[in-house]
């Protein structure tokens, strides 16, 4: 006989389906793509001036500006907005700035993204008590 943990969100009082319910992984993981993809032509022309290695660096730093600039103001990135996705905090509101600090240099080491609980959230997610939902 299986455990039922559930519906992911749940726990957090989100909706199962629709606005404001968990972000699913795929439109996670292509918002990610984006914003990548971005940070590495913007690192790569205006930075890096074509240094492939300096570039992959400053990639990292200008997605931890990104992070800062629009998590932190408007909720999401280029990415999350293309994919109709928010971050939010556990309860609901808007993360305060040194929440989306936490959560943007977690998210830049990468592995505490990678490390996910039974509601999809990230460690970097979980540790800034914020959480990624549809729009």
């Amino acid at each position: 006989m299986g455990v039922d943990f559930g519906y992911r969100g749940e726990r957090l009082g989100l909706p199962q389906e629709g606005p404001g319910s968990i972000a699913p992984l795929g439109r996670r993981f292509g918002a990610l793509f984006i914003d990548w993809t971005l940070c590495v032509v913007i690192a790569y022309g205006l930075i890096a001036r074509g240094d492939q290695t300096a570039a992959g660096n400053w990639a990292v730093v200008v997605l931890l500006v990104l992070s800062l600039l629009t998590v932190g103001t408007v909720g999401s990135t280029p990415g999350k907005r293309i994919f109709g996705l928010r971050v939010i905090s556990a309860d609901g509101e808007r993360l305060g700035i040194v929440r989306v600090a936490v959560r943007s240099v977690l998210l830049c080491l990468a592995i505490p993204a990678l490390v996910w609980d039974r509601d999809g959230r990230g460690l970097h997610d979980r540790l800034a008590r914020a959480v990624q939902v549809r729009i």
